[in-house]
Parts: C-alpha cells; sequence; structure tokens
C-alpha cells in the first residue's frame, strides 16, 4: 500500500512543478452586457454594432437587445457595411494577417489555439459576400482591452461576454456594422 501511494505521489508532483512554471491563466472579465430597450426593424439573432457607442446590440425580440461594451478598430482601422457570421470557434488560433505582421514584425505567423491566444475564448468569423473579411468578433484576454478604440477593425469583447454571445448567435446571422 506504502508503495502503490509514492508510485502515485511522483505523477502528481510532476504534474505540480509544470503546472507552476506556466504563467497564470488569464481572468475572463466581467460581464459588460445589459438587457436595454432598442428600436430597429433588424430580425432577432441580429447584431448591430455602433462603433461610434463601442457597443455590439444582438437583437433578441422587437423592442430589446443585448447591449455588449466592445473595442472597435482605432483610427484608420474601422469600417461600415453588412456581413454574416461564417464560422464561430471555441478558443480559435490567430494568424495575424501578413499586413499587420508588416506593421508588426515581431508578430509570429500563428498562435495556437488556447487560453493564451489574442482571441480569447471565442471568435465569430465575419464574411461579405461568402468571403472572409479577415475581421471577427472575439474575446480578450486583457479584460481592460474593452470600450475604446484600439483593435485592427475586429470588434472586441470580455471573454465572459464573448462566450455568452457565441451562445447565442447562429452562423449565418447577419452582422450590421454603423
Amino acid at each position: 500500500m506504502a508503495l502503490a501511494a509514492l508510485v502515485s505521489e511522483l505523477p502528481l508532483a510532476e504534474a505540480r512543478s509544470a503546472l507552476a512554471d506556466r504563467p497564470p491563466l488569464p481572468a475572463m472579465g466581467p460581464s459588460l452586457k445589459k438587457t436595454v430597450a432598442f428600436q430597429t426593424p433588424e430580425q432577432p439573432g441580429t447584431i448591430i454594432i455602433r462603433k461610434d457607442e463601442k457597443a455590439l446590440y444582438l437583437v433578441t425580440r422587437q423592442g430589446q437587445a443585448l447591449r455588449y461594451q466592445i473595442s472597435v478598430g482605432r483610427e484608420g482601422f474601422g469600417w461600415t457595411g453588412t456581413v454574416k457570421v461564417g464560422a464561430k470557434t471555441e478558443w480559435p488560433e490567430w494568424r495575424p494577417p501578413k499586413e499587420m505582421r508588416a506593421r508588426q514584425p515581431g508578430l509570429p505567423d500563428m498562435v495556437p489555439a488556447g487560453p493564451y491566444n489574442p482571441l480569447g475564448a471565442r471568435a465569430l468569423y465575419l464574411l461579405r459576400d461568402g468571403r472572409d473579411t479577415l475581421y471577427r468578433i472575439h474575446g480578450t484576454n486583457d479584460p481592460k482591452g474593452v470600450g475604446f478604440d484600439g483593435t485592427s477593425g475586429c470588434f472586441r469583447l470580455t471573454n465572459t461576454d464573448v462566450i455568452d454571445l457565441f451562445k447565442r448567435v447562429a452562423v449565418g446571422a447577419k452582422v450590421v456594422v454603423e
């Protein structure tokens, strides 16, 4: 019995040591979501992004929406238009576009999926006319990274809020960026 206990302790001690060498897991961040009165002719399930408000609205029913606080594209990286959610991914990998890597040469070609990825816990991929826009609605591992103009055109929520939004939005949902 004592030998079995000693053998079972060894892998546990090694596992604890390996975990101690890792940085702490990033915070999921607070929920900044609110149910609000919202008048729009758009159907429930539609996402409306109001860049000037730094808000993403998910229409839930006539006259009502969920409002999420977001970060939007910084000067020179904002855009408007109507797109669709073409895909959704949990713990996405990140492949910075070549234009971004040209601006920031230290960026890797790819950051693997997982809790340390800059796209956070979830990503909704935005398509226009069936083609990837390279823009995403995604989470962040830095909860202070929400609520300002600071992205390269993507829309960033806390991980807590992007997980909630991810569950509510269907692939094919309309996204209106104003």
